[in-house]
């Protein structure tokens, strides 16, 4: 829902072209999977309810095959969400809640921020110290289990989860698409790590 262009040109920048799943028979030519999104957490719920696709997504990750999710996308693996009514995927345990109110902090948090890394993960490279990423949302996940939490980014005196991982499960709270090269350099880390057969990092 709403940035599947923009992933996906970032994807032909890198030569590497995404089928666009649009019913479960797509899943059949598919070995990773990536679930981006922008805007609203129910109507996004709704329109994978729409596709047919939520079962298949759930048997998906219960077989531990590459999933990444993107902004929105990340949101959507949780349980629930402050924004809306609706379930979500519950892949990972936990609440997507609103942005802590800050008085030094506007809502939705828009712009560049510095990833702090606090654990391995094949996104991220501990070598590298400028991992600045584009942000905007006004809602985080808080998983059940922290150990899930690849990093973390200042919100005001806040730190707020910026990425998951899981086994083969990963996501970015960040638009790794629009993030310059530290995103393009992200998003390649995650091909390598496809094609060297995925290993699974808890």
């Amino acid at each position: 829902m709403g940035n599947l262009h923009s992933v996906s040109q970032a994807f032909q920048r890198l030569k590497k072209p995404l089928l666009t799943v649009k019913s479960p028979n797509d899943l059949d030519k598919c070995t990773a999977l990536i679930l981006p999104g922008v805007g609203a957490f129910d109507p996004a719920m709704k329109n994978l309810r729409m596709t047919g696709l939520i079962p298949f997504l759930k048997d998906w990750s219960a077989n531990d095959r590459p999933l990444l999710g993107i902004c929105l996308g990340l949101q959507l693996l949780f349980d629930s969400s402050d924004e809306g009514m609706e379930s979500g995927l519950g892949l990972l345990n936990g609440h997507v809640q609103r942005l802590p109110p800050d008085q030094n902090e506007r809502i939705p948090h828009m712009g560049w921020s510095m990833l702090k890394q606090e654990k391995e993960c094949p996104l991220l490279d501990v070598n590298d110290s400028t991992n600045w990423m584009y942000f905007v949302h006004s809602f985080a996940a808080k998983p059940s289990n922290p150990e899930v939490i690849a990093a973390t980014t200042k919100f005001g005196n806040s730190s707020v989860t910026a990425m998951v991982w899981k086994g083969r499960l990963g996501a970015c709270q960040f638009h790794p698409e629009k993030s310059s090269i530290a995103g393009q350099n992200l998003l390649l880390r995650w091909l390598q790590w496809l094609k060297d057969g995925a290993k699974s990092f808890q």
